[in-house]
């Protein structure tokens, strides 16, 4: 294939997203939009990828450089005079290419094997100037239609806004914007666009009429799902959901058992033998490693998921590690900087923040253990509280090996407990206890026999008059 190169037309004002962020950053399981449309000129082969920036140049042109360097440059419209015009403004930023894709950067569910076939069939009929990506929809509105000649050849493309006639209307095969063309003649045809439109701009469309006029355009069907543009939030929506159930299809086939429909992100890593069910959501930069299993509706944000953890359902976990064969949920939440050690457990309703669970430490129900450490084999019982906030500074709880913390305990951090401590259920714990020592930090209990019946009689009395 001879060497290939990719423009990426992102200078649109993206009125429709009504949103003070531009609209090709907006994000979609994920990653921004412009990601999916600039990986996808990188897989076809592109070795050089000129995007064509416009409203919030500076912050397209940062994500672009933090994510993909020096393999992506950018070219500016600073004035919105349509697609012709923006690609234009990419053609001085092309390499020493012979052929170039071009795209929006609004279309992330393109398919790569599309682009890979579009440039090929322009490399394979060395007469034709132009190629592109046709599709047929039921309801074309909006989109420019392709136009043929009686020998089916493709002469020009008639945006939606000019159609001439009734015939030109009752077209159903449109152009989603996705070409392949030779470099010079594109830079040619481009010099030469007019502003003869209903919107007084300059179409790239029309340089598919001046291929026409030549040796023809080369027309690829595909399927209207991977070329569907994304203009406003309800498109975006449609687009992530079709992308989600791809990314969920994608790991089926590579060895993850996936049940019902998951929503897994983009930058989600997994591995062969993990189990996803109903409702799962993976976020940001998560992994799963072997053979851990996801219950329904938990949802992990940037966390790490070590081999044979079982995720328990309706767990919130996020910027957390959660050990080898651990047993979290249902219904735990673990706040960041949670490292959750070897077959240790937590519990229902038991919450975490920035606390160290060693290999078998157990917090099994109704806890919460911030900004502490519980050591190899302890016990947290149910109702125990890292009491870790003083209204200004955050102190820490730390439990030795094989403790014991009886339920309805509150910690006072600072605080340590040593070595095989047991504290006893109801404590209110304000000092270091020793090893191996008992700590009780609760009132004595008093029983006044007979009194039962001299409180009721008492207050009955006292409730009469109110009546």
């Amino acid at each position: 294939m001879q060497k290939l190169a990719a423009i990426i037309l992102a200078a649109g004002q993206g009125t429709r997203m009504k949103s003070a962020i531009p609209k090709v950053l907006h994000p979609m399981a994920g990653r921004p939009l412009i990601y999916y449309a600039v990986r996808a000129a990188l897989d076809a082969g592109a070795s050089d990828v000129v995007v064509v920036v416009g409203r919030g140049a500076e912050e397209v042109e940062r994500y672009l450089v933090a994510t993909f360097g020096k393999t992506v440059r950018t070219a500016s419209q600073t004035e919105q005079r349509g697609t012709g015009h923006a690609t234009l403004m990419a053609m001085p930023a092309l390499g020493n290419v012979e052929t170039t894709l071009v795209l929006y950067a609004d279309t992330p569910l393109l398919e790569v094997s599309d682009l890979k076939a579009l440039a090929t069939a322009l490399e394979g009929h060395p007469d034709a100037s132009l190629a592109l990506i046709t599709c047929v929809l039921e309801d074309p509105t909006g989109y420019g239609r392709v136009l043929r000649d009686d020998a089916g050849r493709v002469t020009a493309i008639r945006e939606h806004r000019d159609l001439r006639t009734e015939k030109e209307r009752a077209i159903t095969e449109v152009n989603p914007g996705v070409y392949a063309a030779r470099v010079p003649f594109l830079r040619d045809a481009l010099s030469q666009l007019t502003p003869n439109n209903a919107q007084n701009e300059l179409y790239l469309t029309d340089v598919v009429e001046a291929a026409g006029k030549k040796a023809g355009a080369i027309a690829l069907p595909a399927a209207a799902t991977s070329l569907a543009g994304v203009n406003d939030r309800a498109q975006l929506a449609m687009a992530e959901a079709v992308m989600h159930r791809r990314i969920a299809e994608r790991w089926a086939r590579s060895g993850v058992t996936v049940h019902g429909d998951p929503r897994i992100d983009e930058t989600v890593e997994l591995a062969p033998d993990v189990t996803l069910h109903s409702g799962v959501e993976l976020r940001g930069s998560t992994t799963i490693k072997t053979g851990a299993s996801i219950d329904t509706g938990s949802v992990i944000t940037d966390a790490v998921i070590e081999a044979g953890a079982v995720i328990l359902p309706y767990s919130v976990i996020t910027s957390s590690r959660v050990g080898p064969r651990a047993r979290i949920g249902p219904f735990a939440h673990l706040r960041p900087e949670s490292d959750i050690g070897e077959e240790a457990h937590v519990g229902n309703f038991v919450e975490t923040k920035k606390t160290v669970m060693h290999a078998r430490s157990k917090a099994n129900h109704l806890a919460y253990l911030g900004d502490g450490e519980v050591g190899e084999a302890s016990n947290v019982g149910a109702g125990t509280i890292f009491c870790n906030y003083d209204g200004f500074q955050k102190q820490k709880t730390t439990l030795g090996r094989g403790v014991f913390i009886g339920s309805d305990s509150q910690l006072v951090a600072p605080v340590t407990i040593g070595d095989g401590a047991y504290v006893a259920t109801g404590a209110t714990v304000t000092h270091d206890v020793p090893p191996d020592a008992l700590a009780i930090g609760r009132a004595r209990q008093e029983n006044k026999p007979g009194y039962a019946a001299k409180l009721r009689a008492k207050l009955a009395a006292r409730a009469k008059p109110k009546k």
